[in-house]
């Protein structure tokens, strides 16, 4: 998977909703030092989180498995634009035939768990949808349903910072898929490193 950081809102922003409250603006440092401490008291410590929804993340996700994609959409105060199967079959009906084990290929299109048997279903069905891609007649509306759940995938996805929290939280635990959990730690790794700060404590470790 490949994880780009569009855009994001700058710290000041936060830390000028917090001092509208109490109107302490001459105090601040323009999201410097003084307004990051401002940030993490109100905004972490004393939980005043709400204040954290003035941030806001852009980011574009590539090669991730439609599995993953399931995942991703439960967290609801997010904004997703995922790349349409409907327009973009025909790049695989092109491709020459998807033989069994040959991953190489076949990671070009589908995630691999490392599971060879599970892989290597995941190549057939591969293969099968290829096959009915190129029947007369078929159309790519019809055919996106024999879909495996491993096809790739890639969206622009859009949150603020009290809703990344939570992702951050539930979806870096031993617990998440294997998939989104690679994906959480990659989510945070690309954030600005003045971010990181407000979602170090939500981070579930890698042991």
């Amino acid at each position: 998977m490949k994880i780009t950081l569009l855009h994001h809102t700058p710290l000041f922003v936060v830390s000028h909703a917090i001092r509208t409250c109490w109107q302490s603006f001459a105090k601040g440092d323009n999201g410097g030092e003084v307004d990051c401490e401002l940030i993490d008291r109100v905004g972490n410590k004393n939980k005043h989180s709400s204040t954290l929804e003035h941030l806001n993340y852009n980011f574009y996700i590539q090669g991730i498995s439609r599995a993953c994609l399931q995942e991703l959409a439960r967290h609801r105060h997010a904004s997703l634009s995922v790349k349409s199967t409907r327009y973009t079959l025909k790049e695989l009906k092109k491709e020459e035939e998807f033989k069994e084990f040959d991953f190489a290929n076949a990671q070009r299109y589908i995630v691999l768990t490392g599971n060879r048997l599970v892989d290597n279903a995941s190549i057939l069905a591969l293969e099968k949808l290829r096959i009915i891609l190129n029947q007369d007649k078929m159309t790519q509306d019809i055919a996106k349903y024999s879909l495996p759940e491993c096809y790739k995938t890639e969206l622009t996805w859009s949150i603020n910072a009290r809703a990344l929290q939570n992702f951050l939280s539930l979806r870096t635990s031993a617990a998440a898929l294997a998939e989104i959990r690679n994906l959480a730690f990659a989510i945070y790794e690309a954030l600005p490193d003045e971010h990181k700060f407000i979602f170090k404590d939500c981070l579930n470790e890698r042991k």
